[in-house]
């Protein structure tokens, strides 16, 4: 008996490139999932463009037709939920979300977020970790909780940082690695494997650090 397809929403602001390597997992059955819809703020996103090639339906919800960030809110929850999805993605969904909001969606809203957090939150990461000096950078997919960039990670990538990086060289090699650590942590949402207990992320009923010790390099299929 196959394993049911899990549903999941994705929301993102730009390009979509997560998307697009998401989109791609499904559709090679990588990942036991299905988008039932994309759903984005800004109507100019190429990320529509992707969803609507692979077939997948699109809502845009445009932030400025709405006086308060918690009227938009209301709205986007109200879309989400009209597809009753099992997962909420973040794919490059460039808002600040209110606390009722991700409370709503507690435990099914994944993030990928461009650095090794906890370090590096908010905006800037890549030039921020030059700027410092750091030997690597990499990116965190966590869930997401009411703190920004703060929920528990689940799974990280690292790269060395060069003598002659650049902010734009070393977005370039970090977006190799969304790509594969994204689809993977959803595949474990949809197998079932991953959950967020309390304030900490599971994977296989075993808690994982905060300091993201589940990384590529080493985690297991």
């Amino acid at each position: 008996m196959s394993q049911p397809e899990l549903s999941m929403v994705v929301l993102i602001s730009g390009s979509g490139s997560n998307l697009q390597a998401i989109i791609d997992a499904t559709q090679n059955g990588i990942v036991p999932a299905k988008i039932s819809a994309v759903i984005c703020n800004k109507e100019s996103a190429y990320g529509l463009k992707r969803a609507a090639d692979a077939g997948i339906p699109t809502v845009v919800i445009s932030h400025k037709d709405f006086d308060s960030r918690e009227d938009f809110d209301q709205a986007l929850q109200a879309k989400i939920d009209h597809f009753s999805p099992e997962l909420v993605v973040l794919a490059g969904f460039m808002r600040i979300l209110t606390p009722e909001f991700v409370r709503h969606y507690s435990g099914r809203m994944l993030n990928i977020h461009p650095s090794l957090l906890p370090k590096y939150r908010g905006l800037n990461t890549h030039q921020r970790a030059i700027e410092d000096g750091e030997s690597e950078h990499g990116v965190t997919v966590h869930f997401v909780t009411e703190e920004l960039d703060g929920g528990p990670n689940v799974l990280q990538a690292r790269v060395p940082i060069s003598s002659s990086e650049t902010a734009d060289t070393l977005a370039a090699k970090i977006l190799i690695q969304e790509h594969q650590i994204y689809p993977r942590a959803i595949k474990w949402f949809a197998q079932g494997r991953l959950k967020m207990e309390g304030s900490q992320a599971s994977l296989d009923q075993t808690l994982l650090s905060e300091s993201g010790e589940q990384h590529i390099d080493g985690a297991s299929e």
